[in-house]
């Protein structure tokens, strides 16, 4: 599980992982039929490769049937049985499809030309590439040495033309955690009109802890403060395109005047409504997912690398090459892994993928063309 991996991590440094002898690979048993597209291992979209379950699977394929109607109340429906999870009003849940749909709408309705978006670099690239497309500035400050959001360094570019923030916890590419502390601070020095987007799309991996509390769980008195999901992740309908925002009425309003008309499908509302109700599903999603980041941590320890520590459900890591040639090399053994970013030009991340996935993916890692001591802190 993840805190024994972080436990590892503290008691073994790189010198003592680089004299363990690799995990022979012939261990790795899966769990779930191995699945392939095209004959490609697909580590790049963060994805629950486990996912959806077989309730939700169920419900997916009995209303197959009236894939040919368009929705009829099942949006309606869904906000309210959102709003009764989250112990919120209904007109506080606006959907999307997908939560980059909610990224888009939260874009349009709080920037524009001579305005400001101010967030993390690296991080999820959606809100920018919307917010560049309603003419408005954006202002990229790269995370600290821990990987958290350098909330110091954001509040020093905050201007009158800062009308957005945007803040992915935990991160994408990183899988790292910003402290709900450090947020909570941040937040409260924002000014009246500086709106933040609370981006959780990984929320389920990330746990209870003194560093991680979720908005939508424990919020804040605060209208400035957009909270987004997604059932993209654990509950794994990303194929299927279903996001959320919880917010104030009267920012829901706001970014809703965005919203294209029956963007619900009724085929991803009914999967939503099982998927809510399956807390045996999700668990068991999770467990999973601690076991398979503990198993790529092992891994990795034992060529002596040390990845960022994971708090969601892929890894990041320090190849010391150029990414790019990296990511070329696997994709040259049909193994995809998630892009470069510009910020880290060294470092790759990888979803967590099926037992047979990550072994074609170390064996793919093993057949890299440089010396492995070069590989090393």
């Amino acid at each position: 599980m993840i805190t024994s991996r972080r436990g590892f991590l503290r008691s073994v440094g790189a010198g003592a992982a680089a004299g363990i002898a690799a995990r022979p690979l012939t261990g790795f048993s899966s769990a779930a039929p191995f699945k392939q597209d095209n004959g490609l291992v697909r580590l790049d979209n963060n994805e629950n490769a486990y996912g959806p379950s077989k309730r939700v699977a169920n419900v997916i394929q009995s209303s197959i049937e009236g894939a040919n109607r368009y929705p009829l109340m099942e949006d309606h429906s869904l906000a309210e049985r959102i709003a009764e999870v989250h112990s919120v009003k209904s007109e506080q849940i606006l959907l999307g499809c997908g939560s980059t749909d909610i990224l888009r709408m939260a874009a349009f309705g709080f920037l524009g030309n001579g305005k400001q978006l101010i967030q993390a670099a690296p991080t999820f690239e959606a809100i920018e590439n919307y917010a560049r497309a309603a003419s408005s500035e954006v202002i990229s400050v790269p995370l600290t040495r821990r990987f958290s959001h350098d909330l110091d360094g954001m509040q020093a570019r905050i201007s009158a033309s800062t009308t957005l923030v945007y803040i992915c916890n935990p991160n994408n590419p990183t899988a790292s955690l910003t402290p709900r502390k450090d947020l909570e601070s941040f937040i409260g020095k924002l000014p009246a009109y500086t709106i933040v987007v609370i981006d959780e799309a990984y929320h389920h991996y990330a746990g209870q802890s003194g560093m991680y509390a979720s908005f939508i769980d424990h919020p804040l008195d605060n209208e400035r403060v957009i909270v987004t999901r997604t059932f993209s992740k654990v509950y794994g309908l990303a194929g299927l395109r279903l996001g959320y925002a919880v917010a104030s009425p009267n920012t829901i309003r706001t970014m809703q005047q965005f919203a294209s008309q029956d963007n619900i499908n009724s085929i991803v509302a009914k999967a939503a409504f099982a998927a809510l109700d399956d807390a045996d599903g999700v668990n068991d999603f999770v467990r999973r997912n601690m076991d398979d980041c503990q198993e790529f941590f092992n891994q990795a320890m034992a060529r002596a690398l040390k990845p960022i520590d994971s708090h969601a459900n892929f890894v990041m890591m320090n190849t010391f090459h150029p990414a790019d040639d990296v990511i070329n090399h696997f994709r040259k053994n049909n193994i995809l892994i998630g892009p470069s970013s510009p910020t880290m030009s060294t470092y790759i991340r990888v979803s967590l993928g099926l037992p047979d996935e990550m072994r074609r993916f170390w064996q793919a890692w093993d057949m890299l063309p440089y010396p492995k001591h070069t590989m090393q802190h």
